[in-house]
């Protein structure tokens, strides 16, 4: 039974780093006995180091019972992978992170990970990667991974950070939401776009919206939905 926690961001502004998801995670690691949480850095929010963003992730769970080592301080990735008791993957680049995971060989593995039911915490980038491709991360093509293809561990993409137009702005780029319709020009895959301060947390074959805003649901030749928290995003596996 897949057991997942899927953030638009790490930190709502004003909080500390990963405090309106902290009660949860704990609760959840509590329920299944857990003490040590793997952390995966390989985004790099900023360029920052591994080991600068581990400590991070370490300072969140100070006051806490759960111990937390980053994938890169073990000798073998894939070993430490197999055998963790749960999993974080933080944001930061979708790129960077999707080529990693890609070069060392985690990428099945991580998707195996999840469907055996390894409770994982996903933010931003490590949100992007539970869908069946990266391709609509927000961020820049800094690296070039040998594959889009990310875990597939829900069946429709992931806009992290998701923002609606400000009708105030003199900004003349595209909206998100423009986006996301070119995006549909070429491909089926339902999209949906998760605001700050919402998560998707998954049990089993429930997929449920949490927290404090809407979301906001794009499929291929349709206007876009709003959904409220509580709304269930199973169904979306049958329209692709």
């Amino acid at each position: 039974m897949k057991n997942m926690i899927i953030a638009s961001t790490s930190t709502i502004h004003g909080t500390a780093y990963l405090s309106y998801l902290l009660p949860t995670l704990l609760e959840d690691f509590d329920k299944n006995n857990i003490q040590q949480l793997l952390f995966i850095p390989y985004a790099r929010p900023g360029g920052i180091s591994h080991q600068e963003y581990t400590e991070r992730v370490r300072t969140a769970f100070q006051k806490t019972p759960i111990t937390v080592k980053g994938i890169h301080e073990f000798e073998n990735p894939q070993e430490a992978l197999e055998s963790a008791e749960a999993i974080f993957t933080g944001g930061g680049n979708t790129f960077v992170l999707v080529k990693m995971l890609h070069d060392l060989d985690l990428m099945s593995l991580l998707r195996k990970k999840i469907y055996a039911g390894t409770s994982y915490i996903g933010t931003s980038a490590g949100s992007n990667i539970c869908g069946l491709n990266m391709r609509n991360t927000n961020d820049m093509p800094i690296v070039m991974p040998s594959s889009f293809k990310t875990t597939g561990a829900i069946g429709y993409n992931i806009n992290a950070h998701y923002l609606d137009p400000d009708p105030n702005s003199t900004h003349m780029g595209e909206t998100r939401e423009q986006r996301i319709k070119e995006f549909h020009c070429y491909n089926d895959l339902a999209v949906v776009g998760l605001r700050e301060g919402s998560y998707i947390r998954v049990q089993g074959k429930e997929e449920i919206l949490c927290g404090t805003a809407s979301a906001r649901i794009f499929t291929k030749g349709n206007d876009a939905i709003e959904v409220s928290p509580g709304y269930d995003f199973a169904p979306l596996y049958k329209i692709h």
